[in-house]
């Protein structure tokens, strides 16, 4: 059972100044394009930096697809973090919607 919930691409558009968004691609991956305002951890980094996920607010976890995001949660949910969002369909859902990408900086 997950202990994480999904966020639909709409939704993180309407809430994306009052959480804490991360993206667990490679870098190969985010060099193509990032949401505005993403941390970038790799996933292979995710339990080495399990302290940038210690949040006040909504965690949200994105990958390609929402497959290795989904992962990332999962564990972090292992690790105590209950605030822990997975975005539904990762960017592909994102751009298919219609909405922004930006270069990483």
């Amino acid at each position: 059972m997950a202990n994480y919930q999904t966020i639909s691409p709409e939704s993180l558009q309407a809430r994306i100044h009052e959480v804490l968004l991360v993206d667990v691609r490679g870098t190969g991956e985010t060099a193509r394009g990032i949401i505005k305002g993403a941390k970038l951890i790799p996933l292979h980094l995710v339990p080495m930096n399990v302290h940038e996920f210690k949040s006040a607010k909504d965690v949200v976890i994105y990958c390609h697809s929402g497959a290795r995001s989904a992962q990332a949660c999962q564990f972090l949910a292992g690790q105590g973090i209950s605030n822990l969002f997975n975005l539904e369909g990762g960017v592909m859902y994102w751009a298919g919607a219609g909405l922004p990408l930006v270069a990483p900086d």
